[in-house]
């Protein structure tokens, strides 16, 4: 056995997804009530490349729109996606079900369904599961967080079938534990950890598992530590797994080394020594019993067509049908066999009286526990259809309970089919879906075995995957797709056949040619049977009802069959003359639990007479018989009076005396007779008020059946109001975070505002606008024209009516009557969806811009003055070299208004045309220094004379940025 890693490449791929043939992880995740923060928890600590494609499936309100994706999206650095039909699952993304939708895969691509099951009885978890399990087989994740009811433990069974992985949320961990605890108690768990645990051991969990080769049986090196864990299994548990398939156990093997940890097969086979729990737990994972009610369903369409009736029409009326289903597991093949049958039975009415009985057998005790219960998980309404559940289940707050009819056809029962004797005289054997696990050679045996324990022309099932290998001469096929087989008549053996060993016989003894011994002679069993034949009386054993059960000798003399149909009844047999008493005695003998005597009692027989004693003994001893009733009837020989002449005419006392009462025991048996009849009508009508009451519980227990299904819909309902209430709390939490983002981000812009609505009336305001309006929190939704405020602007009313109607913002100075500014910005509050739905008016305290403003006004008034009232000439220019102004001197000194001037570039309009390219030179390199040097130029004064002058150039700028210059000039 391969224990150790080979090379560090080798090591390097165990457990990591196989992206190179297409295949990586799945993992379904099922949650209800409570999930949405264990979805969060989860999501939150999957590490963005795991490699593993996520599917998550929770139970949403069919009414609502899905808002799971995106609050899922927050915590994730996946993306998240809601799923739509035919779309292909990606790894390290995750998918989410939309509302009312069931969700299946085929081939690495997600299908929706509209479902089929009204609201309350929807299992998509399960649904879910299943497919993922088919389609990915050993890839498939199976993955329980919190909810409510038992979704999703079905599902994790087919995945631990086809070798996948199962991880649950620790309950304790979980706001709703339903889910959590329903998938632990099936046994069917690998992981159970925190959510936000889960994510890291089930990529740990991954990683160690080396990847299964098909020829591992050639490969296994440590053979020696395989067959420990085999010895330490069976010392354990008294199960030999010697025969079970090698590859079979080492992945179970491989799976539990893979939990805790541990790359070497020997240091598991001590990590077993020192902790034998462990054993009992790898024993539970070798007997992963996945089955479920009507699985393949031709199989039972083919049994109850065809099959079953012929073994009905076979057998005898009266008698009894025998099946056996080996490793039953958790019962629901073997309840569905009963179900079938008795569907079956009522459509053959030719053949009365016959029952079955189901021997249900497995090799875990816990399995058989569950099944003996007889109690099922609501989950089974996908399996099981309405009429059916209707008919053969009783609705309970745990479930669904088997009807006692089909309970009482099963007897459940701990074997071992390798090591204890099997079942005989046996008519229908059902053995799917267990050889698969065992080596040819065990399966060679067993086949046998069924051979040997069926009766002639019995019926053999097998699962869908076995064959009959070596063994198809012992069974004919029936139908070889379904794996039905029929037993033929091959002469076999039973002394060379392979029986186990607590009850076969040593072949070696045996010889074919040789005659066997007759028995030896006992005479004292031959003296018991003419004892009993030709000297003990005759008998019944009846149960408490006086049902016939056996007859012992001839009855005839005092029993007849009953007019009318067929009854084995002994009150309706009793030949007449002695049945009133014989009812007393009865109900006596019942009552005290005693043997009463019935002496000289009459019948009659034709035309001839009986005296009987009759006695009644109530069975205490041997065990089966207690409670039963033995009638044994002991004729009293007549005796022969010797003739005596008699004298004529005279009558003796005696005689007088024997008629009297005679007449009185007579008149007595009327009496009793009126007696019995009272009490018929009495029961009679008991039995229609029992009826009645009988009637009446039905009705009640519709009623109820009704509640506990309209209790599922409500708690279906309240799940679902669970989820819309988590997503409605993430959301409240988004708003409350949004809106103190808000009240921080107005705050801190230091900007009064008021919200108001279509009415005018105060629906918000920041703390600043308390320091124009006298608000206190008191004034929300009262009108805000009544609010006094210190701002000297009486239109505010009419312009923010007119901003509602017109639908155009207003933006006014105004100011205050403390002296302050204020910018007011009257604007529509619209909504997401461009709705109106009132104002907000801004007040921005301008008070600082007003008084730098009137300053700047000041100072400029001053220098135009100081401007004006220069004898020089002096212009301002601007940037780009443009006249802004020009002082009186300058005007008589150029000729020109200062209107003429203003905008027009200086240099061409006042320097000669040969002198501008070197004038701008010489004032661009003034302004480049930032020199006020003087410049010698020549201009063109008024009358279009050339003047030289003296410039003297004052520039303004703003980070090295020049703004306008002042040019002072001083005639030459």
């Amino acid at each position: 056995m391969k224990a150790k890693r080979t090379n560090q490449s080798d090591s390097s791929k165990k457990g990591k997804p196989d992206f190179e043939s297409g295949k990586f992880p799945i993992a379904g995740i099922g949650a209800s009530a409570g999930g949405l923060e264990a979805l969060e928890q989860f999501l939150k600590n999957v590490p963005e490349k795991s490699g593993i494609g996520y599917v998550i499936i929770q139970h949403l309100d069919p009414t609502q729109k899905g808002m799971l994706p995106e609050l899922l999206q927050r915590v994730s650095n996946m993306p998240v996606h809601q799923v739509k039909d035919l779309m292909k699952v990606k790894p390290d993304c995750v998918y989410v079900i939309p509302p009312n939708k069931n969700i299946s895969i085929f081939k690495g691509i997600l299908h929706l369904f509209d479902p089929i099951e009204t609201r309350g009885f929807r299992l998509p978890i399960d649904f879910f599961l299943r497919s993922l399990a088919d389609d990915l087989k050993e890839f498939s994740v199976g993955i329980i967080l919190s909810g409510m009811g038992s979704d999703g433990s079905s599902g994790i069974k087919t995945i631990k079938e086809k070798n996948g992985i199962v991880l649950v949320q620790k309950p304790e961990t979980a706001r709703f534990d339903s889910m959590p605890r329903s998938a632990i108690e099936s046994g069917m768990v690998d992981i159970v950890a925190s959510p936000e645990a889960l994510p890291s051991e089930l990529i740990d969990f991954l990683k160690q598992i080396p990847v299964v080769k098909s020829n591992r049986s050639s490969e296994i090196k440590d053979h020696s530590a395989f067959e420990k864990i085999i010895i330490l299994l069976r010392t354990q548990t008294g199960n030999d797994f010697s025969l079970y398939k090698k590859n079979t156990i080492y992945r179970r093997i491989e799976r539990r080394m893979g939990i805790h940890r541990i790359d070497k097969i020997v240091s598991y086979v001590h990590f077993l020594q020192e902790n034998p729990k462990e054993i009992h737990i790898l024993f539970k994972e070798l007997m992963i019993g996945v089955t479920k009610f009507f699985r393949d369903i031709p199989v039972w369409e083919r049994l109850i067509e065809k099959e079953l009736p012929v073994l009905i029409n076979q057998v005898k009326p009266h008698s009894q049908l025998r099946a056996w289903i080996p490793g039953c597991s958790t019962g629901e093949e073997a309840y569905s066999l009963a179900i079938l049958f008795k569907e079956a039975l009522e459509k053959t009415h030719s053949n009365p009286g016959i029952s079955l009985q189901i021997f249900a057998t497995d090799i875990d005790s816990d399995s058989i526990e569950i099944a003996r219960k007889g109690l099922f998980t609501g989950n089974i309404i996908s399996d099981v259809s309405p009429q059916r559940l209707n008919r053969f289940f009783i609705k309970t707050e745990d479930g669904y309970r088997i009807s006692e009819e089909i309970r009482e056809m099963i007897v459940f029962a701990q074997h071992n089919i390798i090591m204890h004797p099997p079942f005989t005289n046996i008519h229908l054997i059902s053995c799917r879906n267990l050889l698969i696990y065992m080596d040819s050679e065990l399966q060679r045996k067993l086949l046998g075995l069924f051979y040997y324990s069926l009766n002639q022309e019995g019926i053999l099932l097998l699962g869908t995957s076995e064959t009959l290998g070596t063994q198809n001469h012992l069974f004919t096929p029936l139908d070889s797709s379904l794996k039905i087989f029929k037993r033929t008549s091959a002469l076999l053996n039973p002394l060379l056949m392979d029986f186990p060993s607590s009850f076969s016989q040593t072949a070696e003894n045996y010889n074919e040619n040789t005659k066997q011994e007759k028995p030896i002679m006992n005479i004292q069993n031959h003296a018991d049977q003419l004892l009993l034949n030709q000297f003990a009386p005759a008998g019944v054993l009846v149960n408490e009802n006086g049902d016939i059960l056996y007859i012992s000798g001839r009855t005839g003399k005092y029993l007849e069959p009953a007019v009318g149909k067929a009854n084995l009844n002994i009150f309706a047999m009793l030949r007449p003359g002695y049945q009133n008493d014989f009812v007393i005695c009865f109900r006596k003998a019942l009552r005290n639990k005693e043997a009463v005597i019935l002496h000289h009692v009459k019948t009659g027989t034709n035309e001839d007479s009986l005296t009987l004693n009759v006695t009644i003994h109530w069975i205490h001893k041997p065990e089966p018989l207690y409670g039963k009733l033995m009638i044994i009837f002991s004729e009293i020989p007549k005796t022969v009076e010797p003739n005596s002449p008699k004298k004529k005419g005279k009558t003796s006392p005696t005689n007088n005396r024997e008629a009297e009462l005679e007449e009185e025991l007579q008149h007595s048996r009327e009496q009793m007779q009126n007696i019995m009849e009272e009490m018929q009508t009495s029961q009679e009508e008991l039995k229609s008020t029992n009826e009645e009451l009988q009637s009446t519980n039905e009705e009640l227990q519709s009623t109820n059946e009704e509640l506990m299904t309209s209790k599922e819909e409500m708690q279906s309902l309240n799940e679902e109001l669970q989820t819309v209430n988590a997503e409605l709390l993430a959301k409240v939490d988004d708003y409350s975070r949004v809106n103190n983002d808000m009240k921080n981000l107005l705050n801190s812009t230091d900007i009064a505002t008021l919200f108001l609505d279509k009415e005018l009336n105060i629906r918000r305001y920041t703390n600043q606008a308390t320091k124009i309006f006298k608000l206190i929190k008191s004034d929300i939704g009262r009108p805000f024209t009544d609010q006094v405020s210190q701002l000297i602007y009486p239109d505010l009313p009419d312009d923010a009516l007119q901003v509602l109607k017109t639908l155009i913002f207003i933006e006014k100075q105004i100011p205050t009557k403390d002296g302050r500014w204020f910018s007011i910005r009257i604007m529509p509050y619209r909504t997401l969806d461009d709705r109106i739905d009132g104002l907000v008016i801004t007040f921005i305290d301008i008070s600082e811009l007003k008084q730098v403003e009137e300053n700047l006004l000041k100072m400029n008034l001053e220098n135009m003055n100081l401007v004006k009232s220069s004898s020089n000439p002096i212009l301002k220019i601007s940037g780009n070299r443009k006249i802004i102004d020009i002082n009186p001197p300058a005007e008589t000194f150029f000729g020109k208004s200062s209107k003429e001037v203003k905008g027009q570039d200086f240099i061409k309009l006042f320097i000669p045309e040969n002198l501008q390219q070197k004038a701008q030179k010489k004032i661009t390199s003034l302004l480049s220094k930032q020199e006020n040097a003087p410049v010698k130029m020549k201009v063109i004064a008024a009358d279009n004379k050339e003047v030289y002058t003296m410039w003297s150039v004052y520039a303004s700028f703003n980070n090295q940025e020049f703004l306008s210059a002042v040019i002072s000039i001083t005639k030459q």
